[in-house]
């Protein structure tokens, strides 16, 4: 009788030679214990052989490829596959420089490494290195190695190119007759080398900080087109005069619409630049001083918002100009409740004040520090307009401006846009629609500062370093603006805007959002049953996809890379911004 007992591998010696390895069985026989040779595995790669062995042992197939390789090295690389590869399809690399060079590459990894992870430039070109990288981003840009001279050659070379790549940006999305928006903002600067850093109006709330300013000109979409940077002491109105010669000159628009707040096109700047000048025509809106005298000569009358929230009307003291009278409700009861607040605020403070100063015990005496204790007051609400307020070295006390109150809220909700370009050419409520699109510049101010791409605070020294920073910002915002339109069935941002707009029953009215768009706001899933996402932890779910580097355990077996399988979201994103996994 045989009885099958088992089959391994066994290694002989054989002197002087290389043991000889065989695949046997063992075996029993009429009650003996007998073995026999099977195959003579000696010729077979040790790798192989010793897989073999382990799988004679009980060990699974998983179990030795597991054992099999180590994983030397993983680092992020499904953000980066998406955001180089936007940067990509949208043909910025070719706007940059036709063609391919170590700066071209350089300058491309800045601006991706700016919407992916905003830091110094230092701190940039160490995730350049081998030794330092954390994500893939140096590997898929062809850059080895590189320090941060590197990237401030490449930055001076970018910066050389700045008006040829705005020019053309303005080439492939302006055309004649378009609307161009334009705003301004300041952002602070450390140190005191830069010549443009000066002190002005703290728009970042940053005291005792020198900043600059600089102006960021969009299509009518929010696209960004060319950015400008000037002193930080610049008064708004005085950069227009600059976008009009960048428009007509260099861009070659013949006709154009600039679209500005009542802060950049003041009554002074629309008579010295635009008067007298064809094919130029603005949008902007009125002070409330001017509007004030309006409603005074009566040019406002309330009863023109008995049924419309806008109407069109006419003033000897803006002649060959439209304006367009718009009331918004909602900001009507906002703004009183708003300043209900401050007022009744500011009241319960000054009573402390009156009862410091009417205590019997270390009463506060003397008109400069009664008036100090105020001033703070005054000071924190913005209040002083609706106040009379009496003090003497030993009292101190106030009262409301009731008519000067009352005159204030007739004109809450109120606004006044005013315009050059003819009724026949753009209605009053598209005329309405064309002011209020200037909420995207103000999103974009809001991205480069604080959500993604945090342009501040700036380190650079020399006046065009510190130019091209914010140029980088720019070109950042270009593509992160595309991605954001692409991926919008994901994000929480709304999709639907042709609905929505439809929703809106007048430009006056606050915006609305599609029932798409609010369904993905309350439930978070999208229409695909996915997770929705804001545009940076969409990043962070596609930076989960890593990159793998495999070492086999065998000797002089060359290193692999194995990519991570994406989920059914992070291949719904690469899908819409059209990008193949790699």
């Amino acid at each position: 009788m045989l009885i099958l007992v088992d089959m391994y591998i066994e290694s002989v010696k054989n002197r002087n030679s290389p043991p000889c390895i065989l695949l046997r069985e063992s075996y029993r026989k009429n009650g003996k214990s007998c073995k026999r040779t099977l195959a003579n595995l000696t010729k077979w790669p040790k790798n192989i052989v010793e897989n073999f062995r382990k799988l004679l042992k009980g060990d699974t197939v998983i179990d030795c490829l597991e054992k099999s390789f180590d994983v030397i090295r993983s680092l992020p690389h499904g953000h980066v596959l998406a955001t180089l590869g936007s940067l990509r399809k949208i043909g910025l690399h070719k706007i940059i420089d036709r063609k391919a060079s170590r700066n071209r590459e350089l300058v491309i990894a800045m601006i991706v490494a700016r919407i992916l992870y905003p830091t110094s430039k230092l701190a940039t070109s160490r995730g350049f290195k081998n030794e330092t990288a954390f994500n893939t981003l140096s590997e898929e840009c062809y850059l080895e190695d590189g320090d941060e001279k590197d990237l401030y050659k490449a930055m001076d070379w970018l910066y050389a190119r700045q008006q040829s790549i705005e020019t053309a940006l303005a080439k492939k999305h302006l055309k004649e007759g378009t609307f161009v928006l334009y705003d301004l903002t300041a952002s602070y600067v450390e140190g005191r080398c830069c010549p443009l850093a000066k002190r002005g109006h703290p728009r970042d709330k940053k005291k005792g900080k020198l900043q600059v300013e600089y102006g960021l000109l969009c299509d009518n979409e929010g696209r960004p087109i060319s950015v400008e940077v000037f002193e930080g002491n610049t008064g708004d109105p005085t950069t227009i005069s600059n976008q009009i010669e960048k428009l007509q000159k260099r861009f070659g628009l013949k006709r154009v619409v600039i679209v500005g707040d009542r802060g950049m096109l003041t009554e002074a700047r629309i008579q010295e630049e635009f008067n007298g000048k064809d094919g130029l025509d603005w949008i902007s809106a009125l002070k409330a001083p001017a509007i004030k005298k309006l409603t005074e000569e009566k040019s406002i009358q309330p009863s023109l918002f008995d049924k419309v929230d806008l109407a069109e009307v006419s003033s000897p003291e803006f002649p060959d100009e439209r304006l367009i009278v718009c009331r918004n409700p909602l900001l009507t009861e906002e703004r009183r409740r708003k300043r209900n607040e401050l007022l009744l605020e500011t009241e319960k403070k000054l009573e402390q004040i009156v009862k410091a100063v009417k205590r019997k015990r270390t009463p506060l005496r003397g008109k400069a520090k009664i008036g100090v204790r105020v001033g703070k007051v005054i000071d924190k609400y913005k209040m002083a307009k609706h106040f009379d307020l009496k003090i003497t070295y030993a009292s101190f006390s106030y009262e409301r401006k009731s008519e000067k109150i009352k005159e204030e809220e007739a004109l809450d909700g109120l606004y006044v846009i005013r315009t050059s370009v003819p009724k026949e050419r753009l209605s009053a409520e598209n005329t309405v629609e064309a002011y209020k699109r200037l909420s995207v510049v103000e999103r974009a101010f809001r991205c480069f500062k604080t959500v993604d791409l945090k342009v501040r605070p700036i380190f650079h020294w020399t006046e065009d370093r510190v130019r091209c920073h914010i140029f980088l910002c720019m070109l950042a915002y270009y593509v992160e603006w595309h991605m954001r339109q692409l991926l919008a069935p994901i994000l929480f941002d709304d999709h639907d805007k042709d609905v929505a707009k439809r929703m809106q029953k007048s430009p006056v009215s606050p915006a609305q959002r599609s029932s798409t768009a609010k369904k993905k706001e309350t439930t978070k899933p999208t229409e695909d049953e996915l997770p929705v996402h804001s545009f940076q932890t969409l990043l962070q779910d596609l930076a989960t996809i890593v990159k793998d580097w495999c070492k086999p355990r065998v000797a002089n077996a060359p290193v692999f890379n194995k990519t991570t399988l994406p989920s059914p979201l992070q291949k719904k994103a690469f899908k819409l911004l059209g990008v193949r996994i790699v």
